[in-house]
């Protein structure tokens, strides 16, 4: 009985120092984020893809005048006396200098922005969500997403190890580590302190890890169930005696 004492000990030490070490977190890395306060809602950096829905506006052409597109798989959208354009990749100023300028061969338009493009639907970017929350998965950008929206939205569960939050920066050069710092709920919810809270941009992780004894009791249960489908399988192969 001791020797099991000491060997579940030991599992569990080992557990939860595997756990805890396999956060790379830096909390310096924050610095790579922006934070809420420091930007206004901005469409001018946001570049369009499919499937995001876009809004032309201009009285003067009512072939276009609050037509809304959906941005094609090719990254086009067209018109039928203008034609095609090729959006995929540009921001709405860009795609509005580009309506104005083929506009301009057939209609007289006055003033410097004579044309405006807007977003009707962001379709295309996403941040993701995952580990112990009650709806994780992929979460469209919309450039106003902060990690505590993201949490609320997705609510962790029991087992979630909330001030151990992983804020992840995926880096797509393979010379860049990604950046990552922790994000800790419980001081946000007890103590009322946002200010890790930062903006998620496109391909952001949110890890919601489990706590050190949930850990053990998923891995206990991962180790148990195929022994558990197993012999529940011998059973129902030679049916009762």
């Amino acid at each position: 009985m001791k020797f099991k004492q000491i060997f579940l000990l030991s599992f569990l030490l080992l557990t939860a120092f595997v756990l805890v070490g396999c956060f790379n977190a830096k909390p310096e890395d924050i610095m790579a984020f922006t934070k809420p306060y420091e930007v206004n809602v901005n469409m001018a950096t946001y570049t369009i893809q499919p499937p995001d829905e876009i809004e032309v506006v201009c009285s003067k052409i009512p072939e276009v005048h609050e037509v809304i597109q959906r941005v094609r798989p090719d990254g086009k959208v067209s018109f039928e006396t203008m034609g095609e354009f090729d959006v995929a990749g540009k921001t709405t100023m860009e795609i509005a200098e580009m309506i104005k300028l083929r506009a301009l061969t057939l209609y007289a338009l006055a003033g410097d922005y004579p044309i405006d493009v807007r977003v009707t639907k962001f379709a295309s970017k996403y941040y993701y969500v995952m580990g112990q929350v009650n709806f994780p998965g992929p979460r469209l950008v919309t450039g106003r997403d902060g990690v505590i929206n993201a949490l609320a939205v997705t609510q962790p569960n029991v087992l979630a190890w909330t001030d151990k939050i992983q804020i992840i920066r995926p880096s797509s050069d393979p010379n860049v580590p990604a950046k990552i710092f922790e994000f800790d709920l419980k001081e946000v919810l007890n103590e009322g302190k946002a200010n890790k809270d930062v903006l998620l941009e496109q391909n952001d992780i949110v890890y919601i890890p489990p706590t050190v004894l949930a850990a053990i009791a998923l891995k206990i249960e991962e180790f148990v169930r195929p022994i558990g489908r197993a012999f529940s399988t011998v059973n129902v192969v030679q049916g009762p005696q």
